[in-house]
């Protein structure tokens, strides 16, 4: 499933997905724009797993809490609990190892 994070229902998502894939990004970011196609097509293969947008500007407290200085960043949480935080671009095999790795947690 895919969400758009805010700050209010960011601790429903975490809660509700054991494995939560984050892409922390802003409108203005040009590699922002490139990833978003790759993170939500790789999204809709893992149906099972909770992939979330946080957009920097709206969902700053989010950002904070990561401690996010780069984007477009990439975060997984497995039972609310980091196990991954990557700045920068990823392709979508990439993506998909990254996924597949995480997902037998």
């Amino acid at each position: 499933m895919l969400y758009d994070v805010t700050n209010d229902n960011f601790d429903e998502i975490v809660k509700s997905n054991e494995l939560v894939i984050l892409d922390f990004y802003a409108d203005w970011c040009g590699p922002c724009k490139m990833f978003k196609p790759v993170f939500e097509a790789v999204s809709s293969e893992y149906p099972e797993i909770g992939f979330a947008k946080v957009n920097v500007e709206n969902a700053n407290r989010v950002a904070a809490k990561f401690g996010v200085r780069s984007i477009p960043t990439v975060v997984v949480l497995h039972k609310g609990e980091e196990v991954f935080n990557q700045p920068g671009m990823m392709r979508d095999g990439d993506l998909r190892h990254l996924v597949d790795q995480y997902k037998t947690l």
